[in-house]
């Protein structure tokens, strides 16, 4: 069971939640930089939230697909079709075996993850099947794909395979056929162009001067075409501390907002390092990674202070609303009775 790559997209890889456990050796993170659409992805073919998937970046790529499948892709809209017709998100769908699966421009976001039942079968490597592309290490041979590439697929699971079979009942000389039912936008995170993003003090907020905590509450700043996966280098008023100062490297994470010494901040993302030097003025509030892991270059970014109560308290709900969300899309699946407004039909 495979897929094989007819054209890999401007930069496509394979992707899980990530490596944990390994930070204290230099190794990062990795993973998703959307993980809810990850997660919402892979819990919509069924497969566990952390199986692996394809990230595929502002133009995607054309697949073939060697079996049946049963697939679904959220996130960004990057105008996918099948042998032509325009493919649904957000939903579960069935391909027939030799239907060829392409995405074109960019639409809205930046990224969309396309999850198969069973999962992209990638080797493991340090505990995570996700590429860090800079030490060469996960993902299909350590890199990106690359015309000619064919991914190995897992297993699909029970609950999988009856609804594939359902849909392939219904699917008719069609080359897809998809759910009625999908995820309403009002349980995605708020998505959009130039978003408003909250953050809470970094360590060294209160190094900075009056001036420049000021601007960076009050300005919108630009996502410039230096950004990855690495980190959103921003352009806008310049930030700086009161007195200059050097400090020592210490730990970061998604999210971490440093200023080097030219004053345009960097928000660090999934593959960032695993300690920095920069002095850090906030860290975005977790809640709202997945919305700024979809602005791309040119989109401009807001920041508005927040508690780190208000932080952990939204990421809580964030969490309980998507296992609602998950258990909703299991007894769909399973064709039971939903009584939630998650889910449409």
């Amino acid at each position: 069971m495979s897929l094989h790559v007819l054209q890999p997209g401007l930069f496509t890889t394979v992707q899980d939640k990530g490596r944990a456990g390994f930070q204290k050796y230099g190794v990062p993170v990795g993973g998703a930089m959307d993980a809810f659409a990850l997660r919402t992805a892979n819990a919509l073919v069924g497969n566990a939230e952390d199986a692996a998937a394809l990230e595929m970046t502002l133009t995607g790529p054309a697949l073939r697909f060697d079996t049946d499948a049963l697939i679904a892709i959220c996130g960004g809209d990057l105008s996918p079709s099948i042998d032509g017709d325009a493919v649904p998100a957000w939903r579960p769908v069935y391909v027939k075996r030799g239907g060829t699966l392409r995405f074109g421009g960019c639409r809205s976001g930046c990224r969309a993850y396309l999850a198969v039942a069973g999962g992209i079968a990638a080797s493991r490597v340090l505990g995570g099947r996700g590429l860090y592309l800079r030490a060469g290490i996960g993902g299909l041979h350590g890199r990106s794909l690359q015309r000619g590439d064919t991914l190995p697929l897992g297993s699909a699971g029970d609950r999988a395979r009856r609804l594939a079979a359902r849909l392939a009942a219904a699917c008719g000389r069609r080359p897809f056929a998809a759910t009625g039912w999908f995820i309403r936008r009002e349980a995605l995170p708020p998505y959009r162009e130039d978003p408003v993003l909250r953050y809470v003090p970094g360590r060294e907020y209160d190094a900075f001067s009056a001036d420049s905590r000021t601007r960076f509450g009050c300005s919108r700043f630009l996502v410039t075409s230096r950004s990855d996966r690495m980190g959103y280098r921003l352009d806008g008023p310049l930030l700086a501390l009161s007195v200059p100062a050097e400090s020592i490297s210490e730990p970061v994470t998604a999210g971490t907002v440093q200023v080097p010494p030219d004053g345009r901040p960097i928000i660090l993302m999934a593959d960032r390092q695993t300690t920095g030097g920069y002095p850090k003025l906030a860290q975005i509030a977790e809640v709202d990674l997945p919305v700024l892991a979809q602005a791309k270059p040119g989109d401009t970014l807001a920041f508005r202070q927040i508690s780190r109560a208000e932080a952990e308290t939204l990421l809580l709900q964030r969490e309980a609303e998507w296992r609602k969300l998950a258990l909703s899309i299991e007894l769909k699946q399973n064709e039971g009775e939903v009584h939630s407004c998650i889910l449409s039909t």
